[in-house]
């Protein structure tokens, strides 16, 4: 397993719009063979901060996940809303056991 947070800082008056189009992307992400899980989180304090949880089931998988047109839809919609470059963090799974996944 792959464990990838995205970190995103968005535009205060682009909020709604940016969990509309996050949702969508996510909806499907999760559809796809290679993810196990996708979140979107929100930071309670600074609501202007998302995390996107991202669990893929192998290292291939987030590579054929950014061919998707969903995500090239999501990028491009979402791009403009955000108030910096997004940042991710890669981790490996420790528990639970992948095939809990």
């Amino acid at each position: 397993m792959l464990i990838v947070q995205v970190q995103v800082h968005v535009k205060k008056d682009t909020i709604d719009e940016f969990i509309e189009a996050t949702v969508k992307n996510a909806t499907e992400s999760i559809n796809e063979p290679g993810i196990a899980r996708f979140d979107i989180i929100q930071q309670e304090d600074d609501p202007e901060w998302f995390t996107l949880v991202e669990v893929y089931k192998d290292k291939n998988a987030p590579v054929k996940h950014k061919e998707t047109g969903h995500y090239g839809q999501w990028r491009k919609i979402v791009e403009p809303m955000m108030a910096e470059p997004r940042k991710s963090i890669k981790y490996i799974n420790i528990l639970p056991d992948d095939s809990k996944w």
